[in-house]
C-alpha cells in the first residue's frame, strides 16, 4: 500500500477516536446533572462491575439514607475532584472550576478507572500481562496527566471488591501483577466465597440486600447486577452462569436465600442473606464496605448505622449462651 494512502487512513482512524472520546465527554457532561452534592457518581467502577456499561442508580431503600446501590463502589464522588489535571480542565476559561465542572470531571475520571478495572480483570482471568502501556492507551493521552489517580481509583476498586492488589513486578517497570490481599492470605480457613471472583458478586449482593430492608426482589437484584454488566441468562467472562450460581450454588452453600414471596401469584422470588452469611460477616462489616465504597464512615449511614449497631449488640449477647451451650454439649465453640 502506498505510503501517503497509509497516512491518510492513519489520519482518518485518529478523527474517527477523537470524535468518539468527544462524543464520551459530551454524553458524560449530560449524565452529571446539576447536583453536585450527589452521595455517588454513577459509573460502572461504582457499580462494582466487571464491565464498563454506565448507570448505577440509586437504590430503593426504606430509610433516607443517601445509599446506593453501587454497592461494590471504592470511590467517592469527591475524591480526587480537585486533582483532575486533563484536558477537561483545559477547555474551561474560568481559573476556578464550578461544583458541576468537578463533578463532570470525576465522572470522567471513574468512567476510565473503570474501563482499567475491565482490563485488570481480563488480564488475569486470562493470565496475561498487565502492562503499564496498555493502560496508558486505554486511558487516552488527553487522561495520561491523570494516569496516577485513575490507576490508583481502578486498584483501590480492585482490592475492596475483588480481594486483589495490583503490584508492580520491577519499580518504575511497565509489568503489574494482582495478588491475593492479605485478608484473603492470613486467612487459610476463609471461605472461597470471600475469595477472587465469588467475593467481587457476594458482597455487592450482601450489601443490596440489607440496603433493601434484609430481603429484596429477584428482579431488584436482577436489575442491580444489570448495572455490573451481568445479564440473567448470559454467561458471564468472571462469574460463568451467574443464574446457577446466585440461586444454586450459593444458596446450596448457605450463604444466599432463595425463596418464594409468601401469597405472590403468579410466584415471585425474593433474595436474603443465609445462615453462614449472618455467621461469618456482620451487617457492621457490611456498612463499613458500603461507607468505604462511598468514601465515608458507617454513621454517614444513621438508620443502617443503628441497625448495625443492634445487630452487633444482639451478636454480643448470643456469644455466651452459644458458648454455653458448646460447652454442655461436649463440643468446642467456634
Amino acid at each position: 500500500m502506498p505510503r501517503g494512502h497509509k497516512s491518510k487512513l492513519r489520519a482518518r482512524e485518529k478523527r474517527r477516536q477523537n470524535r468518539a472520546e468527544t462524543e464520551s465527554l459530551k454524553s458524560a457532561e449530560a449524565a452529571t446533572g446539576e447536583d453536585a452534592e450527589a452521595p455517588c457518581c454513577s459509573s460502572s467502577l461504582l457499580a462494582g462491575a466487571p464491565s464498563s456499561a454506565t448507570g448505577a442508580g440509586p437504590l430503593q431503600t426504606p430509610s433516607s439514607d443517601p445509599a446506593t446501590t453501587s454497592a461494590a463502589a471504592g470511590v467517592s464522588c469527591k475524591r480526587g475532584a480537585g486533582k483532575a489535571k486533563g484536558r477537561v480542565w483545559k477547555s474551561k476559561s474560568s481559573s476556578q472550576a464550578s461544583p458541576s465542572t468537578e463533578s463532570f470531571a470525576l465522572d470522567i475520571l471513574t468512567q476510565k478507572a473503570g474501563h482499567l478495572v475491565d482490563y485488570l480483570l481480563t488480564q488475569h482471568q486470562m493470565k496475561e500481562p498487565i502492562r503499564k502501556t496498555d493502560m496508558l492507551k486505554i486511558v487516552h493521552k488527553w487522561y495520561r496527566k491523570d494516569f496516577s489517580e485513575i490507576l490508583k481509583m481502578a486498584s483501590d476498586h480492585m482490592d475492596l471488591v475483588y480481594g486483589l492488589e495490583l503490584k508492580e513486578v520491577k519499580p518504575n517497570g511497565n509489568f503489574y501483577t494482582l495478588i491475593q490481599n492479605e485478608d484473603a492470605t492470613s486467612n487459610e480457613s476463609l471461605s472461597r466465597v470471600w475469595r477472587f471472583p465469588i467475593k467481587g458478586i457476594l458482597m455487592p449482593l450482601l450489601s443490596v440486600i440489607f440496603l433493601n430492608g434484609n430481603r429484596t426482589p429477584e428482579e431488584e437484584i436482577w436489575e442491580f447486577l444489570k448495572m455490573m454488566g451481568i445479564h440473567d441468562g448470559k454467561s458471564h467472562f468472571i462469574f460463568g452462569d451467574t443464574r446457577k450460581l446466585i440461586t444454586q450454588d450459593l444458596v446450596q452453600e448457605e450463604y444466599l436465600v432463595y425463596q418464594q414471596v409468601a401469597n405472590s401469584s403468579p410466584p415471585r422470588y425474593e433474595f436474603l442473606w443465609g445462615p453462614r452469611a449472618h455467621a461469618e460477616t456482620s451487617k457492621m462489616k457490611i456498612l463499613e464496605f458500603v461507607a468505604k465504597m462511598n468514601d465515608r464512615v458507617p454513621t454517614a449511614f444513621p438508620a443502617y448505622y443503628q441497625e448495625a449497631l443492634k445487630d452487633e449488640e444482639e451478636r454480643a449477647r448470643a456469644a455466651p449462651r452459644a458458648s454455653s451451650l458448646a460447652k454442655a454439649s461436649g463440643h468446642p465453640s467456634a
